[in-house]
């Protein structure tokens, strides 16, 4: 008979927080309007809360992961966050398996909320820090949430973010969903949840491009982009979650990195406390906008908090002014 561990009575709070607001955004006067998921309002200030806490709490209920065990994870940032506040609340350690680089924002986050942080070669990037997660884990007798490849990515948002969407958008469709991918779990999920209900949208892929640089403050080579962190440039892990159904769904669209960035820091002054990637999925929105016309339901999301970006490009010119 199989033992179900039980989740601790106290502290743990991602399965009770309330949904993140949907608002209607807009940069212009006579520009179009976005719908904006501000999923920086979550706990650790990013979307990955959701991802963690469902892949987490499913970990502990399912006997994957024993009370006071150890959780691995490879991750450029955000995830290793969210990773690091679920584990804090459930009891767990943390060891987060990330390429040299990040700002030092993040890996003072993650060491506060009790996880460890290890670095992997900068010039092996995102594949350099799978391979030495699976060392730890192994080494460790550690679980391993693989975010890169665990469907239960994708159906934390496919379960309640969706869910969330449709009750907040009028008329109760959406006729675009806009986001850059990192493991494509937002927008598959998204998506998926979106026809559960009933909605034909059409999935947009964000996809960060070089453009010319607005100077000031270092790439970090170990992102998958060089300025978008946590973004591919490439949409080959999407494809791994998308084929399987609905491919001719998605449609690849390419935004300028330096007109991304540059959205981001319009956006922060216009009071969104985001980082580069909300930049990057607004702009791909504005584009998706010029397509589809005036009336049509864009949705898109804004990922993280800038705070995880003070060392970085994005707040490069404004420590300057």
């Amino acid at each position: 008979m199989n033992t179900v561990a039980r989740l601790p009575d106290c502290n743990h709070y991602l399965d009770r927080i309330a949904a993140t607001p949907l608002i209607p955004v807009r940069l212009d006067s006579s520009g179009p309007t976005i719908w904006c998921k501000l999923e920086f309002l979550n706990p650790s200030g990013s979307t990955k809360d959701r991802i963690a806490g469902y892949i987490l709490h499913k970990a502990v209920r399912t006997g994957r992961v024993a009370p006071g065990g150890t959780v691995v994870e490879a991750s450029s940032g955000s995830t290793s966050i969210a990773m690091a506040l679920a584990s804090a609340q459930l009891g767990l350690r943390f060891v987060a398996v990330m390429p040299e680089g990040v700002s030092p924002e993040r890996r003072m986050i993650i060491e506060s909320y009790g996880g460890e942080v290890q670095f992997s070669p900068r010039a092996e990037g995102i594949l350099g820090a799978l391979a030495g997660a699976a060392t730890a884990a192994a080494e460790r007798g550690a679980f391993l949430p693989l975010q890169f490849e665990n469907p239960d990515n994708p159906a934390a948002h496919r379960s309640r973010t969706a869910q969330e969407v449709l009750t907040q958008i009028p008329g109760g469709c959406v006729d675009a969903v806009v986001s850059g991918v990192g493991t494509g779990g937002t927008l598959v999920g998204l998506f998926e949840g979106l026809c559960d209900h009933g909605c034909a949208p059409t999935a947009f892929a964000a996809r960060p491009v070089t453009g010319t640089s607005l100077g000031g403050g270092g790439a970090e080579c170990c992102s998958f982009s060089g300025r978008i962190p946590g973004v591919v440039d490439g949409l080959s892990t999407i494809y791994t979650k998308f084929r399987a159904e609905r491919s001719a769904s998605l449609v690849e669209i390419d935004v300028p990195d330096d007109e991304a960035v540059e959205v981001a820091r319009r956006l922060i002054r216009k009071g969104f406390p985001v980082g580069p990637s909300s930049g990057l999925n607004f702009q791909a929105a504005l584009m998706v906008a010029g397509r589809l016309g005036p009336d049509a339901h864009i949705v898109t999301v804004f990922p993280d908090r800038m705070e995880r970006y003070f060392s970085t490009e994005l707040f490069a010119r404004a420590s300057k002014a």
